[in-house]
């Protein structure tokens, strides 16, 4: 039997890699991490094929002519990123259920691809002042960065409609519980 896809996008900071790592750490639900694809070069200690594929300019440029992703997104001025259709079909045809974890335009384009096949979930913040406030906690952006990140995530909330479902992570474990429950129910 095909497996199944999971959709789960998130504004940064909400916490969405996190909730995917605890749920793919519990080990309870079969779902694979699906590798997306990057232009941007690998940061120390990543590994491509398992961070990222990482592909140069020009070889991102003919996969996207040659309908190669499931979805891309220039997600900054330059900077691609996109989810194979090859790595989707590799995973659901061994009989796996494949988890993505994309930009919220890439998400909702998905769903319409997959239609039943597919189930998308959307991560909030419990407010725009508490991602704000996560994303400063952090201490690894500048305000600048932060005030763009924000401005972004207020844009991409808009889209959370679009899901099947959205799940506030107000509290970690009670969002962890929600999305895996979310997905226990989907696959079964």
């Amino acid at each position: 039997m095909a497996g199944k896809i999971i959709i789960i996008s998130a504004p940064s900071g909400c916490g969405k890699s996190t909730i995917i790592n605890a749920i793919l750490a519990e080990g309870k639900i079969d779902m694979q991490f699906s590798v997306s694809a990057t232009n941007r070069l690998p940061r120390e200690g990543e590994q491509h094929g398992v961070n990222y594929f990482f592909l140069t300019d020009d070889e991102f440029r003919k996969a996207i002519s040659e309908d190669a992703f499931v979805e891309y997104e220039e997600v900054y001025p330059g900077r691609y990123y996109g989810t194979l259709k090859s790595e989707v079909a590799r995973i659901c045809e061994a009989g796996h259920n494949v988890v993505l974890d994309i930009d919220v335009k890439g998400g909702v384009n998905v769903k319409k691809l997959y239609g039943d096949q597919a189930r998308s979930i959307f991560i909030m913040p419990p407010s725009v002042e508490e991602l704000r406030r996560r994303l400063e906690g952090r201490a690894t952006d500048s305000a600048e960065v932060i005030d763009e990140r924000v401005g972004k995530a207020e844009y991409e909330i808009g889209f959370a409609k679009d899901y099947d479902f959205q799940v506030v992570n107000d509290d970690l474990a009670t969002a962890i519980a929600q999305t895996a429950t979310l997905i226990e129910e989907f696959v079964k």
